[in-house]
């Protein structure tokens, strides 16, 4: 390794050095066709014993992780797109950021991204461009899908930065038909917790007309420790591939039930009591799709974010996916942060990237890691009735 990546991989096997044992993780994390678990990541094994643990330093890594990809084309820009509310209320925004991060296993694997170079789909590169995107805006909550290293990278690296989190992998990950997988992908859900209160956290398999289904959320309630505001947030993938759209539609609809119960019973059963909710996820569902009309139509009073950066306030952005399968192109939007309009604002939404920044060869890349774009956005509590 050259210097950059060596001191990068010397400051993230840092985060496991106050162990007495190397990781060990869940019975249901193995691959079923693995009797032990022997694909840790190298990078994130333990290196010395019963040395204390220090937290990391944000800007340190991310300088760190910015050294260590050098040989790469330069940095995507992104600039946030700031919504004027004709007020001078000083608010303390909390960001969100939604990102389909794209599985280790797949992007190797199945998903056959014919024009993107093998090298630049190698986990040690593509580990670094995440965690520089996630550092680069610190988000206060961060919803992620297609998350398969969970256990050995994103979990222990982002607690010591201060995210707590919860994963929730799929029952039948694709990710474990694949050689040398890193186990199932799944959703996975981190706050800071400088900014919030853990209230409750639960896992829920998607069910489409009463039958479970391979896809999940995470649902979790959080306090601001700040302002003493609750806000419930989900973070979900649903049911992929064109022929699917009423599995989706029904497992929209499931999805909406639960959240519909759970505010009802944050609010003690009373319907006045409205809870700040935000659902984050690749629907895999285009804007014309039902499932996205069950969303914008629902009771709950939900509207979409990145709404905001269109001109008439009302279309979304032209994608949010662009990728050149062995199947053909495909550049559409998919993914979404959904609020309640009611009782969240959106303050800053961060633009998308331009067809030339993005080039003729599309995502993922040298520059960019996932076949998705990265939604990060600014909100803020509106001031209760």
């Amino acid at each position: 390794m050259g210097g950059g990546a060596t001191r990068l991989y010397n400051t993230l096997t840092q985060t496991f050095s106050g162990s007495s044992s190397p990781l060990s993780l869940p019975p249901s994390y193995l691959s079923p066709h693995q009797p032990a678990l022997t694909n840790l990541d190298s990078d994130f094994c333990l290196q010395q014993k019963n040395s204390p643990v220090c937290p990391l330093d944000p800007v340190e890594l991310l300088q760190q992780c910015e050294e260590a990809l050098r040989d790469r084309p330069p940095h995507l820009q992104r600039n946030f797109v700031y919504i004027d509310h004709g007020d001078d209320v000083a608010s303390v925004p909390i960001r969100v950021m939604q990102w389909n991060i794209l599985a280790q296993a797949l992007g190797v694997g199945v998903d056959n991204f014919v024009r993107c170079p093998l090298e630049a789909l190698s986990w040690s590169r593509r580990r670094s461009l995440i965690l520089e995107e996630i550092l680069a805006y610190r988000p206060h909550i961060l919803c992620l899908q297609e998350v398969d290293h969970y256990y050995d990278t994103f979990q222990p690296v982002l607690a010591n930065l201060g995210y707590s989190s919860h994963f929730c992998p799929k029952p039948w990950s694709p990710c474990l038909n694949v050689e040398g997988n890193s186990g199932p992908d799944g959703c996975a859900l981190f706050f800071d917790e400088s900014r919030f209160e853990l209230l409750d956290s639960v896992n829920i398999r998607l069910s489409a007309m009463m039958i479970p289904t391979n896809q999940v959320a995470v649902v979790t309630t959080l306090r601001c420790r700040s302002s003493g505001r609750c806000v419930c947030v989900a973070a979900t993938h649903l049911k992929a591939r064109s022929g699917w759209e009423w599995f989706r539609s029904a497992q929209g609809s499931d999805l909406l039930w639960h959240l519909q119960n759970l505010v009802q019973e944050l609010g003690g059963g009373n319907s006045n009591v409205k809870v700040p909710l935000l659902i984050c996820g690749d629907f895999n569902a285009v804007p014309s799709e039902e499932v996205y009309r069950r969303f914008a139509t629902s009771p709950l009073g939900l509207d979409s974010a990145y709404k905001k950066l269109s001109q008439d306030g009302v279309s979304e952005p032209e994608y949010t996916t662009w990728k050149i399968r062995g199947t053909g192109e495909c550049c559409c939007t998919l993914d979404y942060i959904w609020y309640t309009k009611d009782t969240l604002r959106v303050d800053a939404v961060l633009d998308m990237l331009d067809e030339k920044q993005i080039g003729p060869n599309r995502l993922p890349s040298y520059s960019y890691p996932s076949d998705h774009l990265s939604l990060v956005c600014d909100f803020s509590f509106r001031e209760k009735e």
